[in-house]
């Protein structure tokens, strides 16, 4: 078992209160932080195996992915057993009616990434989300109008038909068992469905499949079983992705939009595909990383992060005011190019050599005052001349990785499920740039690269992501839910173990925090900053604000002596089985 000594590679001094976070939140005795004291909902739980790991939001689902692994299966045959069981067991973020992106990395160093991100309907508009006088309405989160052109359950079929060992029907059962036969919701997803529940009220379909005869979410030990969601899921197993993109199941997608005043065609769902692109690859510190490229922001992001925090070596104390600055002024420029930038590449030419440049990180960071917050709005952005989600992490006993991120954006997407079919719809359609100079739920204020336009792919912060170690050899697997703390979540758990030489338990349990350029602000979890620091960085000149919620629900695989660990996150519930 590695160790999970509290933060044992970092210097104390720097710490204060967070000493004893990780002892804390194993069950152990706990830091202060004046009267507050940071903690984790859940115990911290690696798994270590000698073979094979699959850690993801759910422990059935990691369970799965692992016989698959054992039944011969290699991690992409996992990785979409995983993809599918999730879609019943996780309602929230698991999905068939959402989209995501899948990161591949093969034992002969070949790598891949999928791209199976919704797309805006034929008809949709620029400004179909503004009401008579310019302001955005509710419509692109809740009901019919928010959903994007689903691609889940294409980009998981076609995953399997290029690079899985079993047959498509193999690894789509284990999750129509789960449909058909029920299982006993925990008390994460009940408290999940019961917070969800006025939004679901509103559909039919959602009240049908998740509520019970008095509109209520089901109560922790209720077998939930969905006979409509293992119908469909059986006739994916018998004839692919065709019945949902052409067949009844397309059929029953067009029917609720034409029910809700959804724009999702048959044209469209017959016209959707899943595209193989080239990885986002780039260094950190001697390390490799392979990553996610647009329609996702996350590699690209990421990469301008670190690429900036690479140039201080060594980094200061984890959890120092010095190393919080260091951190909000990387990810303000970064986020500041990204939602200049980044968007669909078939709509959009981006300067993405330029971004990911170790040249022009140094540029950057010579506008860095290391004793002086800089002003987002002072950012030009590059050289002048998105929660729910949830993702998983699987390395098979080949020491093939995948990481797979997948979403329908909200809790429950945009709460309408599909009647028959038994599947949420997401509300993707929030991420596009629906007004200039507005934000979107995520208070993301993004440009006009990312406007709306039939049929473009809506520009997103999932980063799933594998690291390789100097040597070349494969070191970690990662990624988490948590809309644009995403990109920062994944980017301090690679921070905190090449930089601070914590292990991956430490590693994701360690508190986070996060700038995202606009608003102008360092947000921090709860007591996860000592009040002095705090305080040292309003010296500074930065706006400082506590989260009342934590920050991302990761899921790692990291290889250590005499195997591999998974890791869930103590945020979460989730579980991680290998062999």
């Amino acid at each position: 078992m590695p160790s999970i000594a509290p933060y044992r590679a970092a210097a104390p001094c720097a710490l204060l209160s967070l000493l004893t976070a990780l002892a804390s939140a194993c069950g152990g005795s706990s830091g202060g932080n004046g009267d507050r004291t940071w903690s984790l909902p859940h115990p911290i739980a690696p798994v270590v195996a000698p073979h094979a790991m699959v850690t993801s939001i759910h422990p059935r689902a990691s369970e799965i992915g692992a016989r698959v692994l054992r039944q011969g299966g290699n991690a992409v045959d996992a990785a979409v057993a995983v993809g599918f069981a999730l879609a019943v067991v996780h309602p929230s973020a698991g999905n068939l009616g959402g989209g995501g992106f899948m990161v591949i990395r093969f034992a002969d160093g070949t790598a891949h990434a999928l791209d199976y991100r919704e797309t805006a309907p034929g008809r949709a508009t620029r400004d179909m989300y503004r009401d008579s006088v310019g302001e955005l309405t509710d419509q692109g989160v809740t009901g019919h109008l928010a959903a994007g052109v689903p691609g889940s359950v294409a980009g998981l079929v076609e995953a399997q038909r290029r690079f899985g060992r079993l047959p498509l029907r193999h690894v789509v059962t284990p999750a129509i068992d789960l449909a058909r036969d029920g299982f006993v919701l925990d008390e994460a997803r009940s408290a999940s469905l019961a917070s969800a529940a006025d939004r679901l009220r509103q559909f039919a379909g959602s009240r049908q499949q998740f509520l019970d005869t008095n509109g209520n979410a089901p109560k922790a030990g209720t077998l939930l079983v969905q006979p409509d969601l293992a119908a469909t899921l059986q006739s994916i197993a018998d004839s692919g992705a065709a019945p949902f993109y052409q067949g009844h199941i397309a059929d029953m997608i067009v029917r609720e939009m034409e029910a809700g005043g959804g724009l999702i065609s048959k044209a469209d769902l017959a016209a959707y595909r899943a595209i193989w692109r080239e990885p986002t690859r780039m260094t950190y510190r001697g390390h490799t990383l392979y990553s996610m490229p647009p329609s996702s922001s996350g590699g690209v992001t990421m990469g301008v992060i670190l690429n900036i925090l690479e140039g201080y070596d060594p980094l200061p104390p984890f959890g120092s005011a010095e190393h919080t600055h260091l951190l909000a002024e990387a990810m303000r420029r970064a986020f500041t190019d990204r939602n200049e930038f980044l968007a669909d590449p078939a709509f959009v030419e981006m300067p993405l050599e330029m971004l990911l440049s170790k040249t022009y990180a140094a540029a950057q960071r010579e506008t860095i005052d290391p004793a002086r917050a800089t002003q987002s709005s002072a950012i030009a952005p590059g050289l002048r001349e998105g929660d729910h989600t949830t993702h998983y992490s699987v390395v098979d006993a080949d020491g093939h990785a995948v990481a797979v991120t997948t979403t329908i954006n909200a809790g429950y997407g945009s709460a309408v499920t599909v009647r028959g079919a038994g599947f949420l719809l997401n509300n993707e359609m929030d991420d596009f740039t629906a007004a200039a100079g507005q934000p979107n739920m995520y208070g993301l204020v993004q440009g006009e690269a990312n406007a709306i336009e039939p049929g473009k792919r809506m520009l997103s912060a999932m980063t799933p992501t594998i690291v390789l170690d100097p040597d070349g050899a494969l070191l970690l697997v990662i990624g988490t839910p948590g809309g644009p703390t995403i990109i920062s979540t994944v980017t301090q758990i690679i921070s905190n173990i090449i930089d601070h030489g914590m292990d991956l338990a430490d590693a994701v349990a360690a508190p986070r925090v996060h700038h995202q350029a606009l608003p102008d602000v360092i947000k921090y979890e709860q007591a996860g900053l000592a009040d002095a620091v705090v305080e040292e960085l309003r010296q500074m000149g930065h706006d400082v604000e506590e989260r009342t919620e934590h920050s991302g629900q990761a899921a790692g695989v990291m290889r250590v002596d005499g195997g591999w660990v998974g890791v869930a996150d103590p945020r979460a519930s989730g579980g991680s089985a290998g062999y």
